[in-house]
């Protein structure tokens, strides 16, 4: 249990016991809010109760939490209760309890954070998900950072939580996909060919048809126009895919799933499909109707400002379609209790009538979360980076690692919330200064490392040190910065909001550096022996706080940061 938890069951049995004691007269009480107060000098944790009770107990807010406060039972992890105007209770944790969580953090060692909140319920976070017609580029990597910091989040909570990546391999962008890479191979063989109107251009397209060429040879010549377009197309799809994949582990995004949009229509264990099962909900329930030759979803039943089209009047299922019978799939068919979508921004529009969908199929709508990912501006310094130097097209993700690196690529992708637009600093990125967000985080972990290092090369055995002597106000202000890493896995995760990772990373080494500077840790004076096996215990604890924090957010914990 978080300690503010335990805080606000202290308070809660305080407040029986007032009405118990006929000094409070209320009925049911809202719910226990416990957070940490902005000025720590109030203590470590403070809850409004008494304010929010006033108006129902006809009372002073103040002489409420003054009869509450009195009657809080302090447990191994409470020093003090005190009443504070206009009516808070404030809490200050126990110095001793304290101490002992430097034990508690070295025992839990990598499963420090972790929670049972999830309680093992189904969820998927689906994120990225471009078509794969082209290589990933900058916007799209924000949205992979965002969505598996999240899903990290969301497995130390205790969820059951899948990874997947929708790979959109039907529809008319695909087919114009396939018969770009098909017009560059009819060319690179020397035979004319017309590449299509709405065809890609990017010089990734030459380098497929390339790539089949070495092991097709000239084989798609003799064969008919129409077969050639399809399998081509195949190869190329699954080269892009690979690229894409390979992209993704770049800057160590990797999926449990890479699900087909084509599977949607095909079931070879059954007469029906995921699509003809999702249309024939939504026929049941009368929220499809023919209109011009299409047929449409009754969208605006539910809210949504207008109806959408499904089946256009040419026959063909729309993207909207395909995306019914996906959600469909993913609760009825997998069982997902929680599904999060992680979309760029030009998909905001669409969010209403995925909502209304839900409806229609039958499925609780707030179990589809939908968050959105704003766009990103590339600086230099103070210019803008809008093209890529290499094409002259848009920046790839690949380049924007080649640049900066993995690291710098997630923290700041991560210290924006997904609902933002941000600027991404390129020269911020690489500097090697406390400026750099980045840098000044691994580095207070490298300084963690090179101290346990040093313990280690001169065979200090602080495993029996006193945890007690942790006395300085920058050793417990260490302590209440590691112990803030549970609390955060749960806000992340209720709140779905991976940001506050980045900005508590930082916290935690601006903590780190402030006791670094201000406590030797390995002393040569025999007289602080003692002291440095405490320390040290405390530097191994912190240890375990970096490294859990930088491993939700998907960075290394370098224990040498390297200069050029």
């Amino acid at each position: 249990m978080l300690v503010k938890d335990t805080i606000a069951a202290a308070v809660a049995a305080a407040l029986e016991r007032a009405r118990a004691d006929g000094v409070i007269d209320v009925g049911s009480s809202p719910g226990i809010e416990v957070e940490r107060p902005n000025n720590p000098e109030h203590g470590d944790f403070a809850t409004n109760l008494p304010l929010r009770l006033a108006r129902a107990a006809r009372a002073n807010p103040l002489q409420l939490a003054q009869l509450i406060a009195e009657r809080v039972e302090s447990g191994p992890e409470i020093y003090d209760v005190s009443p504070a105007p206009p009516g808070f209770i404030n809490f200050k944790l126990s110095q001793a309890w304290l101490q002992q969580q430097v034990e508690t953090v070295r025992a839990a060692g990598d499963s420090f954070g972790a929670l049972d909140i999830g309680a093992g319920r189904k969820v998927m976070v689906e994120f990225v998900s471009v078509n794969p017609t082209g290589p990933v580029h900058v916007g799209h990597t924000r949205g992979a950072v965002l969505g598996s910091a999240l899903a990290n989040a969301l497995e130390a909570a205790g969820y059951d939580v899948t990874r997947e990546y929708y790979v959109n391999d039907g529809g008319s962008q695909m087919e114009a996909f396939y018969r770009s890479v098909w017009t560059r191979y009819r060319q690179a063989l020397g035979k004319d060919a017309q590449m299509p109107e709405n065809g890609y251009q990017g010089e990734y397209i030459s380098d497929i048809a390339a790539e089949i060429i070495e092991t097709q040879g000239n084989h798609y010549l003799d064969t008919s126009e129409a077969t050639a377009v399809r399998e081509i197309g195949d190869l190329a799809r699954d080269k892009m895919v690979a690229l894409i994949r390979n992209d993704m582990n770049t800057i160590g995004v990797t999926f449990d799933n890479w699900f087909s949009e084509r599977s949607l229509f095909q079931n070879p264990d059954s007469e029906s499909s995921d699509y003809d099962l999702a249309m024939a909900r939504l026929r049941s329930g009368g929220h499809l109707a023919e209109h011009s030759g299409a047929l449409w979803f009754l969208s605006s039943a539910f809210g949504d400002e207008r109806d959408n089209v499904v089946v256009r009047s040419s026959g063909e299922h729309t993207y909207f379609a395909s995306d019914i019978a996906y959600h469909f799939n993913k609760f009825q068919g997998r069982g997902f209790d929680r599904v999060i979508d992680i979309w760029g921004a030009d998909h905001q529009g669409h969010v209403m009538r995925m909502k209304a969908a839900m409806q229609g199929l039958g499925i609780e709508p707030d179990n589809l979360t939908i968050l959105i990912s704003q766009m990103v501006t590339l600086k230099r310094g103070d210019e803008t980076v809008r093209a890529s130097k290499r094409t002259g097209d848009f920046v790839t993700l690949r380049e924007l690692v080649d640049e900066v690196g993995m690291d710098a690529c997630r923290y700041f992708f991560l210290a924006r919330a997904a609902s933002t637009q941000m600027e991404f600093d390129l020269e911020l990125a690489t500097r090697e200064s406390s400026e750099n967000p980045v840098y000044y985080v691994q580095y207070a972990h490298a300084r963690n490392a090179s101290i346990l290092n040093l313990a280690a090369e001169r065979s200090i055995d602080y495993s029996q040190g006193d945890v007690s002597l942790l006395t300085h106000p920058h050793e417990l202000d260490l302590i209440r910065t590691m112990l803030r890493l549970p609390e955060l896995v749960e806000q992340v995760a209720e709140n779905l909001e991976p940001h506050h990772l980045p900005h508590y990373a930082t916290e935690l080494a601006t903590a780190f550096h402030h006791f670094y500077e201000n406590c030797r840790v390995i002393s040569a004076n025999p007289e602080d022996n003692e002291l440095t096996l405490a320390r040290l215990k405390l530097v191994a604890a912190a240890q375990v706080a970096f490294r859990r924090t930088l491993t939700l957010m998907g960075m290394s914990a370098p224990e040498r940061m390297e200069r050029e």
